[in-house]
């Protein structure tokens, strides 16, 4: 299993910042390559032409050679990802970032040795003993603060028997409704500091724009992990509904979707479950509210269209059973997994 551990640089920043300046330069370089290379109808670079190309540069650019390695390499592979003749260049916006092999990153206590120099850290948790991976990093967050990016591979988690499942409805006024009827409260982290934030922006104070933007997301991403953290541990099963973020995030409610954050909620519980031994599944919510989650049909009483959103309670006309629509969704959710078989079976057309 790979995983990848953060860590905050206490040391030589302004040695990461020079050096981020020279990785910019490379990139730039391979991008002038490409570019080239479309000119004269040549054959388009690969990461090892580059690589080729960048030999005996490392000591002119004061970086080690592996980084050069990697930036050739990484070039390569995001241009093939994004399926672009070539990329966007590296500025003095761009936020620093020094890449390395794997094998160039040794260990030294609590700091760490690379390319000579010692660099410590805030050691906010422990390493793992395991191979570290090509992908690490030094990495610039938005304040210029330097993290160290730990790419490790470390034994896979054994998968636990099946004895506890839950289905989760997401949405905005509860970011959660389980089916065990706990309802998580959305706390709606932006929009405590959206006026405060209209405010620095007016005024031109970007920095306190900047700390306010990264104040919310580490607000967000602590609330986040501490709740997938939680579910993965009491549940070995979980079916969470496939809510379209993307397309509600080009509507009026576009805000609080992207401050919810569904789908990085979703990808936290996918990435945690593995580590932990728990399974997890998307599941369409295709007329999950709308579904009697008693008898499993869709009753003539049920909430419907745009009109039915404010309904929160109803009763089915088919069973006479009483639900709150979120709690309804959610046991839908998990019923439509197969690990909680409906009485009727529920449609998903």
């Amino acid at each position: 299993m790979i995983k990848v551990y953060r860590y905050r640089v206490k040391s030589l920043s302004g040695l990461l910042n020079k050096q981020a300046r020279a990785v910019n330069f490379v990139w730039n370089f391979c991008n002038d390559t490409q570019k080239h290379a479309l000119k004269w109808r040549k054959k388009w670079p690969t990461g090892f032409d580059l690589n080729v190309l960048t030999t005996g540069s490392s000591k002119e650019l004061g970086i080690h050679s592996g980084t050069i390695n990697a930036v050739c390499e990484q070039y390569g592979k995001s241009r093939q990802q994004f399926k672009r003749p070539f990329l966007r260049y590296r500025g003095r916006r761009s936020l620093g970032w020094v890449p390395m092999k794997g094998r160039d990153l040794k260990r030294k206590g609590d700091s760490f040795r690379f390319a000579g120099n010692t660099f410590r850290v805030f050691n906010s948790r422990d390493l793992p003993d395991g191979k570290v991976k090509d992908g690490t990093c030094f990495a610039q967050d938005s304040r210029s603060n330097w993290f160290l990016n730990i790419v490790i591979e470390i034994p896979d988690t054994q998968a636990r028997s099946i004895q506890s499942g839950v289905g989760i409805d997401l949405g905005l006024k509860d970011f959660a409704t389980l089916s065990t009827g706990e309802k998580i409260a959305n706390p709606r982290h932006f929009r405590e500091l959206e006026e405060r934030l209209a405010k620095a922006q007016r005024a031109r104070k970007k920095r306190l724009a900047v700390n306010l933007h990264k104040k919310v997301k580490n607000a967000r991403a602590d609330f986040l992990h501490k709740l997938s953290h939680r579910i993965v541990r009491e549940f070995d099963y979980i079916a969470v509904g496939n809510v379209d973020s993307s397309g509600l995030a080009k509507t009026k409610m576009a805000k609080s979707v992207n401050d919810a954050a569904w789908s990085s909620f979703r990808d936290m519980l996918k990435f945690k479950a593995i580590a932990h031994g728990a399974m997890v599944e998307e599941v369409s919510e295709r007329f999950t509210s709308q579904t009697c989650s008693s008898c499993g049909t869709l009753p003539n009483s049920r909430p419907k269209g745009i009109a039915g959103l404010g309904i929160r309670h109803w009763m089915c006309s088919n069973c006479s059973a009483v639900h709150d629509r979120d709690v309804n969704a959610a046991l839908n959710i998990l019923a439509r997994s197969g690990h909680r078989a409906p009485a009727e079976g529920i449609p998903v057309h």
